[in-house]
């Protein structure tokens, strides 16, 4: 059997057509989503009831055939696993019992515990390694520490991490003690994931952006490194893709300094800037606006035909710059797919 073009990629190839998949390509974008996600009554069941979970992760292979199908899950499923009580408000997203003082970091639940709590989500992986099409790869994925840890400390989400940056500044120990217990969870996880089946796993740093300086260097790039290489000496050959979103100059060296065979490129960079600074380095992941999954029309061809053309002298994955929204239009997901393709 022909070797699968998003392993191609990841290995270095250059491809005539990028293989594709979508961040947030099963979700409530579709309908056959919202009718599983109903099925299961709420978002954090339908990610604990492993054959619903893989339901969703087929839908968007079976309606679009991309090219890799990644697990559907959450990356604060992991945190959950580690103690604090996680739940998800209607129309607000995630809320987290807040982790900020030295005795409640001591309080975390033991790395090895986590797995009795995470074992839906590998019996997803089981499943899907079985009933994947054979030319689809499975990715894993988790969040990075910096990211997971944000939520952590604030109890949800926020546009300027600021509660994370407050503490990293009033009590660095008690912020790195967080960080290195979200470093070695992640490897435990991410390694279960790669023995249930997942061929390919990606670390999404979201909020990576938002540290600068030395802190960037500290805590997205150290951490990266340290999951990365203890990653590939359990599972050797292992493809990584790493995303710090919004890392901006951090995207130069990223791949080099972390070990990642892949750096996924948020759409705040342009193409050609990042063929000149990142692809250089070797295979790159992106970088289409999620807009254009709302907007469609001539503007969606044209600047997907910009990507893939900016990008074709070098190993590619397409994919968009961030996940597809929930007012995604799937024809529109169905028309930048024809064009990438060339239909």
């Amino acid at each position: 059997m022909t070797e699968k073009t998003i392993l191609r990629a990841l290995k270095g190839e250059i491809l005539p057509t990028p293989p594709i998949w979508m961040m947030r390509q099963a979700g409530r974008f579709l309908p056959e989503y919202r009718t599983t996600r109903a099925q299961a009554g709420d978002f954090l069941s339908l990610c604990y009831t492993s054959d619903l979970a893989a339901e969703v992760t087929l839908q968007p292979i079976r309606r679009f055939g991309f090219d890799a199908a990644i697990v559907f899950a959450d990356i604060l499923l992991l945190p959950q696993a580690l103690g604090p009580k996680l739940w998800f408000a209607e129309g607000e997203g995630p809320r987290m019992e807040t982790t900020t003082t030295p005795d409640q970091v001591r309080a975390l639940r033991p790395i090895d515990e986590i797995h009795e709590t995470l074992a839906p989500v590998y019996e997803t992986v089981r499943i899907l390694s079985r009933e994947l099409p054979r030319e689809t790869t499975l990715i894993g994925f988790a969040g990075a520490p910096w990211t997971v840890a944000t939520y952590m400390i604030a109890g949800r989400g926020s546009k300027d991490q600021g509660a994370a940056h407050v503490l990293k500044a009033a009590d660095r120990a008690t912020f790195t003690a967080i960080i290195d217990t979200l470093t070695d969870a992640t490897v435990e996880y991410l390694s279960a994931q790669v023995m249930a089946g997942a061929e390919v796993v990606k670390l999404f740093d979201s909020w990576a952006g938002s540290l600068k300086g030395a802190d960037f260097e500290d805590f997205a790039v150290k951490p990266s490194q340290r999951i990365i290489a203890e990653l590939k000496a359990r599972h050797p050959g292992l493809p990584i893709i790493a995303f710090p979103r919004e890392a901006g100059e951090g995207y130069i060296g990223f791949a080099e300094k972390t070990g990642a065979d892949c750096v996924a490129l948020d759409n705040s960079v342009t193409p050609e800037w990042a063929v000149e600074h990142v692809q250089k380095d070797g295979c790159v992941q992106g970088n289409l606006s999620p807009d254009h999954m709302v907007t469609g029309g001539e503007a969606l061809v044209r600047e997907t035909r910009r990507v893939v053309d900016a990008f074709r002298g070098g190993p590619h994955i397409f994919n968009l710059g961030h996940g597809i929204t929930p007012d995604g239009k799937p024809e529109n997901v169905q028309l930048m797919i024809d064009t990438v393709r060339g239909a």
